[in-house]
């Protein structure tokens, strides 16, 4: 098994026995919900001195005014793209109201009502308004609780050397835009074969605050830990699960991604955001005051409505569709999205995770990749549910090529190959920190209590500590974390003039509207019609 994993590494090896992938590119993205002092949301506006949700380069909010989204830009140095992060975080806690917090997990802290998670605010402009009714859009449709949970999503680019690495491997000899992107797609389908490996090694949202569910009545399966914590035994990543991301819409509303092409892909996504949906007809477009509350009553209102734990992207042109942007110019990057944050270490991501992941990815694009069969593609969503849920469960038992295995086993046999990546991606002569990163993952597999999932519930349990509890006392030691490393002033005066700059941006865009809004959003979605061949 992974016999052509193998091969191809020794080809690529043989080719280029150092940095194979020297030049290629690492981004995050971390979100992170604000909350006020005593721990609840914050109701506050997203704070003037952090710059313009709209244009910021660093610092944006997702769903939520309350749910910051930093952003790095790609680096080829992990330790740049880490060095970021923390530059961010570090001007974001010197410019937060008084007393506010960063949270420091993927689950939200205490929510009273649906309605007190604020929707992000953009300004006046007309993608400013798109921006925001999307936002109420995924309210209405999907509640806005489970809007607030959130994730670190790591971009990835590989350089030009390596696909011309790939096409001698492949015995190609032209490498051209349909060449990498037909390599990205096979390295998308294989995160998400093998995508369940990430909930359960880094997964660390097992429990909730009981709150998260409101009114409605939690899952029989969870089960309460002192007197408003909910957790499940086995569970690795609720925020992947059935009660985050995953909602079961597929099914609900006969969505099928469809992974095997760039083609298929773009049609997908484009047949789902022109067909319309009964059921969000029934919400209606207007409320009752005549106001957008979503942007069509289609089965999407835009791409990034289609959750899938990995995402092939393409560099959006201004107001250019993202679909649009593959169809034209094929896959630039692949953005993976199943990250928790890591509530034990104050950046939310760190080395060893990168690391980790980068390796991973290696493997998945050196691994045969078929098409993917609707049989296969309803596996892959039940093995990646399963592992969210009994991740850790001694007894569970995922579906490969039709047929039962052990997480151990298949995860074992996966990190043995990944091994041989590391050894290829550590320099030589200097400290093996691919190779240290594998050992602690191998580690998890064999051993699940050492996962981060049985670190949190362990620490709930002993420390007779619930949820709510535990993820402000991280947030509050993260917060210390960045007082006691705080910015230098060039740094600080840096971060000051791209915040006003992202202001005049945002004014510069609200002035240059020439349409109504309502043509604004016809003319962005004709061009499902236009850009047809």
């Amino acid at each position: 098994m992974y016999a052509m994993a193998r091969h191809r590494l020794e080809a690529v090896y043989k080719k280029c026995s150092s940095r194979p992938l020297y030049g290629r590119m690492v981004g995050v993205e971390k979100e992170c919900l604000r909350v006020a002092p005593d721990g609840a949301l914050s109701a506050a506006a997203h704070p003037h001195a952090l710059g313009a949700a709209l244009t910021h380069k660093r610092i944006t909010t997702d769903f939520s005014e309350a749910l910051l989204e930093i952003v790095t830009p790609p680096f080829q140095d992990l330790g740049d793209t880490l060095s970021c992060l923390s530059e961010v975080q570090s001007y974001v806690y010197s410019r937060l109201p008084e007393g506010e917090l960063l949270w420091g997990t993927s689950m939200p802290c205490h929510l009273n009502l649906d309605c007190d998670v604020p929707i992000g605010r953009y300004g006046t402009s007309n993608i400013g308004q798109m921006k925001q009714i999307y936002r109420r859009g995924l309210g209405l449709r999907y509640g806005r609780r489970m809007q607030a949970i959130a994730g670190v999503h790591y971009n990835y680019s590989y350089p030009d050397s390596f696909w011309q690495l790939m096409a001698e491997v492949a015995g190609e000899s032209t490498v051209d835009q349909n060449f990498i992107s037909r390599q990205y797609f096979a390295l998308v389908r294989n995160i998400l074969r093998f995508g369940w490996m990430i909930p359960y090694l880094f997964g660390a949202s097992p429990a909730v605050c009981g709150s998260f569910f409101g009114s409605r009545t939690p899952p029989e399966k969870m089960q309460r830990l002192g007197r408003n914590t909910l957790f499940e035994p086995y569970a690795t990543s609720l925020r992947m699960g059935d009660i985050g991301y995953q909602n079961n819409r597929e099914e609900s509303e006969n969505i099928d991604a469809d992974y095997n092409t760039l083609d298929s892909y773009v049609q997908f996504l484009q047949c789902a955001i022109s067909s319309r949906s009964e059921r969000y007809a029934k919400l209606g477009l207007l409320d009752a005051d005549d106001e957008y509350q979503q942007l069509n009553t289609n089965l999407l209102q835009i791409e990034n409505e289609y959750y899938s734990s990995i995402r092939p992207k393409q560099i959006t042109r201004p107001n250019e569709m993202p679909s649009i942007a593959l169809a034209r110019r094929g896959v630039q990057y692949v953005e993976l999205r199943s990250l928790d944050v890591n509530a034990y270490d104050p950046l939310g991501i760190n080395d060893e995770q990168l690391r980790f992941v980068e390796s991973f990815m290696l493997f998945c694009m050196l691994c045969e990749s078929p098409d993917i069969s609707p049989t296969e593609y309803q596996q892959i969503k039940n093995n990646l549910l399963a592992v969210a849920h009994r991740g850790r469960d001694p007894d569970l038992k995922l579906i490969r090529e039709g047929r039962e295995v052990s997480l151990q086993q298949w995860g074992g046999e996966i990190l043995d190959v990944v091994a041989e990546m590391c050894d290829l991606l550590d320099s030589p002569g200097k400290p093996k920190l691919y190779c240290n990163s594998l050992t602690r993952q191998m580690e998890k597999i064999y051993d699940p209590g050492n996962t981060p999932s049985a670190m949190m519930l362990r620490e709930l349990t002993e420390n007779d500590e619930d949820f709510f509890s535990f993820g402000l006392r991280k947030s509050l030691e993260h917060k210390a974390h960045f007082e006691a490393n705080p910015l230098s002033a060039d740094k600080q005066r840096q971060y000051e003039q791209m915040a006003r700059e992202s202001h005049d941006e945002q004014r510069a865009i609200e002035a240059a509207d020439d349409k109504t809004f309502e043509q604004f959003l016809a003319d962005y979605f004709a061009q499902l019609n236009n850009d047809k061949p």
